[in-house]
């Protein structure tokens, strides 16, 4: 199965993807969509047109977005939400079900610490897929976000596996 993880943002969408295979996680590319134009309608269509680009040419099994942080300046957050609107349509347009997960939950996920700093995800990221190149801090945390979304999916295909084995 293939996650594709995606971290929105105004200026820079980022993405990463994973594979699951049996018990292993293996990465297989990541990147991130930066934002062309002056006004916020050409921004949202060029990040809208780049991760369907993405998302077509990775042929991701499932997705997950991290739910929008809010900031004490509504308008900031407004924006933010909107960039998040192309990051959930994208791959909801492909037919994806799409995960999503606040950053706390990300970082407990990934680091074991629900306030980890930045630094401390992108170390994990690595730790968990040797010899990845990371293409920037967006794309480590796309790659959080996948590599989230793949635990969460595996923790609840065992639960459903348990109770299955339990009513038989």
């Amino acid at each position: 199965m293939r996650i594709l993880g995606i971290d929105p943002g105004l200026v820079r969408i980022g993405w990463g993807a994973v594979e699951i295979e049996g018990n292993r996680i293996s990465h297989v590319e990541n990147g991130s969509c930066a934002s062309k134009g002056e006004d916020l309608a050409t921004r949202l269509l060029s990040l809208f047109e780049q991760l369907t680009e993405v998302t077509n040419r990775l042929q991701p099994d499932s997705a997950a977005v991290e739910q929008t942080f809010v900031n004490k300046d509504g308008a900031v957050t407004l924006k933010l939400g909107q960039a998040r609107a192309v990051a959930m349509l994208v791959p909801a347009i492909a037919g994806l079900e799409v995960g999503e997960y606040a950053p706390n939950t990300v970082k407990k996920t990934v680091v074991g610490v629900g306030h980890a700093q930045k630094q401390q995800v992108e170390h994990m990221v690595k730790m968990q897929l040797p010899r990845v190149r990371i293409d920037g801090p967006d794309a480590a945390d796309a790659l959080a976000i996948a590599l989230c979304h793949a635990h969460h999916m595996r923790a609840a295909s065992n639960r459903a596996a348990a109770l299955a084995r339990a009513a038989a």
